[in-house]
């Protein structure tokens, strides 16, 4: 665990070196075209509270998925 840190450490100093993980944006993208995807569909057959309700959700999850909490 120690090690880890430390190497962690030394990254801030080395510009050269890239980044270990990605930055995720492409996946958030794809998550919510498919949840909107979703819920367009569920209130297109009807279900306008339940695709409301996983749209209010899913905006949601996504706001603090992408503030980093």
């Amino acid at each position: 665990m120690a090690e880890d840190d430390f190497r962690r450490w030394e990254r801030e100093f080395d510009s050269g070196e890239p980044d270990e993980r990605a930055s995720g944006g492409r996946g958030m993208v794809l998550v919510a075209g498919v949840t909107a995807t979703g819920c367009a569909a569920m209130i297109a057959l009807g279900e306008v509270p339940l695709g409301a309700a996983g749209l209010v959700l899913s905006s949601i999850i996504l706001l603090l998925w992408r503030i980093g909490m």
